[in-house]
């Protein structure tokens, strides 16, 4: 938002807060001491806590609003929304009655996973949290009707659905065994008998025959606990085996599966194919209702052992053990979830499956693989389950008539207020919208509402219009749809898909066109925080040490949809990159200070004549980086716009340019040449400070006050520049990266002659293999000679090379013989004669053609070795488009420039040590070794120029602050004083 708005765009920049939902409800049953559902009803009163609930929600909003700005995240925080406002509900009701119009919305029952502790269901999007359980495992056998001894065998980890078993799956297609243990034949799959075997602990076993699956559909079998379960009267007659096709596995189990239509999503759907009946005795606090005979009473998951003797006492347990397994538990609770039989509310969205996947296509996906596994998502829909069996959330606006049972659905507070018999209450939350009546369109009875809340996604989901107000048609014309929604990569089968959802049910399209998918912080090792863990980090430690600006640019600069592995030492390594952005900020503000230099006084065109081209390099650069984030912002890359324009200010600017060019600020005189280096440098800082004001914005800000001449009242109401296409300039660019590769060849030949880069050299010859090459760094060469301190640089052609290096070839023996096998003492030869020529052709062309015995030949670079000998008083070495080769010898003015420069080195040093402003003067002394006073006298104004000294003594040496310097085997003492 903060790019859009220096963008020049008008910004829609409303904060919002998702307030109702289970995790509110659960945090204030802690702080009422609620142990049980019924005690909401029952000792708190459901007014008292939804008021509760709600003072919760509303604490947590202001305390995160604070955390917000805290953080230099720039919204309207004075008008939010809050999923709690009655408008908000009102508003989303739309969506709830559109569905209804379409004839989406239905009742009905299916499979859903349930929480026993909060006492409501939950959908597939919400069953995301895992624990390692250990629970039951165990093989029972279901005796076959009418037989004696022959049993199917089924795998189980969970005993507690037994009871309500009505059928048993099979592949019909697989291979089965009838496997002989003692006197019992015992049915399972081929496949599967050596792992059961084992499992079960029994190794004296044979198999009798193998038979298809298709032999067993129909077979019908004895249910072991018939006669301690009542309800399992209603299943008689259909217990047997069914071709359930691929539903079947053989990766576990036994290719025979229990199924119990009342407790399993598959074993429901496959028994409404064969009009299975649905035993389910389990009621909401998971505890077996009266139909469960000897169970009735006791809680689900605490039955396993006495359902396992059962079985056992049965005949019917064939083994027992334990296994310890990744289980579903509630996101709000952390409870183990059941999966239960339950009428609810539905909406039909499997029926938009195509309508979804069509507008999926139609937004842009950042990155890519959004698309993919949102898309992966929707072709797997059911029904949305949208009601939720609690209190806090928006009600349903779902009224039934109590006497001919038609279905009233209204879609906003003004349709209630026009169909209610009883007063509509101002605050539309239980228990007080559950007094209202409604009259029925039908028959004119009264209609009641149902209890059920919105399942929470709900809330999220129509945020895109219910946060509107009153008038939001109005309005989402003129801003929808939604031009950006981000989150993190959950979201994609949370809020994005919640989003699509009711949009495509409310619009019949996409209420968004791009999707920002980010990823999580982890901790150094790639886990997740978490208190527990001991790795959890508060953000408020890392601002209290690093600061906020710190802690933004180190995080943006992380690829967005990737995780963010935190730790310490990357920050420190952020916050050493901004201290250089703001010493880079400070130079040219000291300098441009001292000169009094004011850069509205000047343009383009006046200063264009005295561009040097180190100048013409840094405006191509700016100019390029404003129109690569530019590109990049296309797509939200976030990260590319952090790391572009900060590498653009520390490296381009600090590390380079102004390296190159602080000479040019040290002048004392307002020379063109100067005030054209500052223009070029004050418009690349300013650009670059207003896109940096979108990372870092309190620094940015403080730059702004202190540096920006024609400023405003704030960055944030500045433009993002133009980009001038006509300062983009690719060759000088090329030229530039050219002399940065010669230049680190020219340290790597210091290195080898052992002269510091501080030295200058007498001359330093170029040699490039490309004319190209040799044509754009011809036009810098001034800057090249700069960039190698060197006295003289000469560029020339490879070829020129030779007079200073011999290069030779010798084979490699250990590649020759396989490839060019019988002739490879032939070629051994032939390059030890043409060793010279070969050894050029290799390096100039990368390959040297032969014919050796009327054959063609090529060598290439893995069939030689090759010496470069370079000759006395010269050092070379090599770059990816030449050589340099340096004159290594000293003579007695270089090395006297040398030493001066390493005096002026130390004074600089000594400066800092005193704390003193780069405008400060100096008072100077110096003591050095007697054949050195007259280098000194020769270079005085030199040393005053570099290190703002007024006066410089030789001898006696006096100061503040008085050191001792090693320089080149001599001791200088040098004493400094601010004048």
């Amino acid at each position: 938002m903060r790019y859009e708005r220096l963008a020049g765009y008008r910004t829609y920049d409303q904060p919002g807060y998702d307030t109702h939902g289970l995790p509110i409800e659960v945090a204030t049953e802690k702080q009422l001491g609620v142990q049980k559902k019924s005690d909401i009803i029952e000792k708190i009163g459901v007014a008292n806590f939804v008021n509760k609930c709600r003072e919760l929600a509303l604490t947590n909003a202001s305390a995160l609003t604070q955390n917000f700005k805290n953080m230099g995240v720039f919204m309207d925080w004075d008008k939010p929304y809050y999923t709690l406002d009655n408008t908000y509900i009102s508003n989303s009701w739309a969506v709830v009655k559109k569905a209804y119009e379409m004839g989406l919305l239905y009742k009905g029952v299916h499979v859903l996973h349930w929480c026993p502790r909060c006492e409501t269901t939950l959908a597939d999007y919400e069953v995301s949290e895992y624990k390692d359980l250990e629970d039951p495992s165990i093989y029972v056998k279901f005796k076959i009707k009418g037989s004696s001894n022959k049993y199917l065998v089924i795998w189980t980890t969970t005993p507690w659905t037994i009871p309500a078993n009505v059928f048993v799956m099979i592949n019909k297609d697989y291979e089965y065994a009838e496997v002989q243990v003692n006197n019992e034949i015992l049915i399972i799959a081929k496949d599967r008998v050596k792992d059961v075997m084992k499992d079960a602990e029994i190794s004296d076993y044979k198999i009798i025959r193998t038979f298809k699956g298709e032999e067993l559909l129909g077979v019908e079998y004895d249910h072991p606990l018939r006669d301690l379960v009542p309800a399992q009267a209603k299943a008689d007659g259909y217990h047997k085996v069914v071709d359930a096709g691929e539903n079947v596995t053989l990766t576990d189990g036994t290719g025979l599966v229990h199924s119990a239509p009342g407790h399993g999503d598959i074993d429901f759907e496959i028994g409404k194919k064969y009009g299975m009946p649905v035993l389910m005795f389990v009621n909401d606090q998971g505890i077996y209702t009266e139909d469960a005979g000897k169970y009735k009473g006791k809680a689900v998951r605490s039955v396993a052992e006495e359902i396992i003797n059962d079985l056992k006492s049965k005949n019917a347990l064939l083994h027992a053990g334990k296994i310890v397994h990744r289980y579903p538990v509630c996101w709000r609770c952390k409870s183990p979830l059941i999966l239960r039989a339950i009428e609810q509310w539905f909406i039909g969205v499997s029926k938009l499956k195509q309508e979804l996947l069509s507008e999926i296509d139609n937004v842009n996906w950042v990155p890519e693989w959004g698309k993919t596994r949102i898309g992966n998502m929707v072709r797997e829909i059911r029904d949305w389950v949208i009601s939720r069996q609690r209190f806090w959330g928006t009600p349903l606006p779902i009224w039934v008539c109590q006497k001919c049972n038609n279905v009233i659905v209204v879609g906003s507070k003004e349709e209630l207020k026009k169909v209610a018999i009883s007063e509509v209450p101002e605050d539309l939350h239980r228990p007080w919208i559950d007094d209202v009546k409604v009259k029925c369109n039908k028959c004119g009875g009264e209609a009641v509402r149902v209890p059920d809340v919105a399942d929470v996604w709900f809330d999220s989901g129509v945020a895109f219009f219910a946060s509107l107000g009153e008038d939001w048609e109005t309005k989402w014309k003129e801003i929808g749809p939604v031009d950006l929604v981000l989150e993190g990569h959950d979201q994609l089968r949370g809020w994005f898909f919640s989003l699509l959802r009711a949009g495509v049910i409310l619009l019949n399209k996409a209420p968004y066109k791009s999707v920002l998918v980010h990823g999580f912080m982890l901790d150094e090792q790639g886990r997740e925080m978490h208190k527990s863990l001991g790795n959890y980090v508060e953000p408020s430690q890392v601002v209290t040490k690093h600061g906020r600006d710190v802690l933004r640019l180190w995080l943006l600069r992380n690829t967005t949809w990737e995780d963010a592995k935190f730790s310490w030492k990357s920050l420190e390594l952020t916050k050493r990159d901004l201290n250089i952005i703001w010493n880079v900020y400070v130079f040219a503000s000291t300098y441009m200070n001292l000169d009094n230099f004011d850069p509205t006084m000047y343009s383009f065109e006046s200063i264009k004549p005295y561009l040097k081209p180190e100048d013409k390099w840094l405006l191509s650069r700016y100019y390029r980086m404003l129109k690569d984030v530019s590109e990049s912002m296309k797509d939200y890359k976030v990260h590319e716009l952090a790391n572009k324009v900060t590498s653009f200010i520390t490296e381009d600017i600090s590390r380079f340019y102004l390296r190159l060019t602080r000479k040019r600020a040290w002048n004392e005189a307002n020379d063109p040449d100067k005030i054209a280096m500052y223009y070029v440098l004050y418009q690349a800082l300013k650009g670059s400070l207003i896109l940096l004001s979108t990372i870092t914005p309190f620094i940015a800000e403080r730059i702004y006050q202190d540096f920006v001449v024609d400023n405003l009242d704030s960055v944030s109401m500045e433009r993002i520049p133009e980009i001038k296409e006509e300062f983009i300039n690719k060759e000088i660019e090329e030229a530039f990266d050219l002399a940065k590769e010669i230049a680190e060849a020219g340290l790597n030949a210091r290195a080898k002659a052992e002269i510091k880069l501080r030295w200058p050299i007498k001359e330093a010859f170029v040699f490039l293999i490309s004319e190209q090459d040799r044509r754009i760094i011809g036009t810098i060469t001034d800057v090249l000679r700069s960039m190698l301190n060197s006295k003289e640089v000469k560029v020339e052609g490879i070829e020129g090379y030779k007079r200073f290096s011999k290069i030779k070839a010798s084979p490699n023996r250990g590649s020759i013989g396989p490839d060019f096998k019988r002739l490879s003492s032939k070629v051994v030869s032939y390059i030890e004669e043409n060793s010279e020529a070969v050894a050029n052709d290799i390096i100039n062309k990368g390959v040297h053609e032969a014919v050796i015995e009327g054959q063609p030949i090529q060598l290439k670079v893995n069939h030689v070795n090759i010496v470069e000998e370079t000759q006395p008083g010269y050092v070379s070495a090599r770059f990816s488009k030449g050589v340099i080769v340096i004159n290594k010898e000293i003579s007695k003015e270089e090395e006297e420039e040398g030493i001066i420069r390493d005096i002026v080195r130390r004074i600089q040093f000594m400066r800092k040590e005193l704390s003193l402003n780069v405008n400060d003067y100096i008072d100077l002394s110096i003591k050095a070794p007697e054949e050195r006073v007259s280098t000194i006298q020769k270079w005085l104004n030199y040393i005053k120029e570099e290190t703002r000294a007024k006066q410089v003594v030789i001898g006696e040496v006096k100061g503040n602050l008085i050191q001792d310097w090693e320089i080149e085997d001599e001791t200088y003492t040098i004493g400094v004083s601010k004048a």
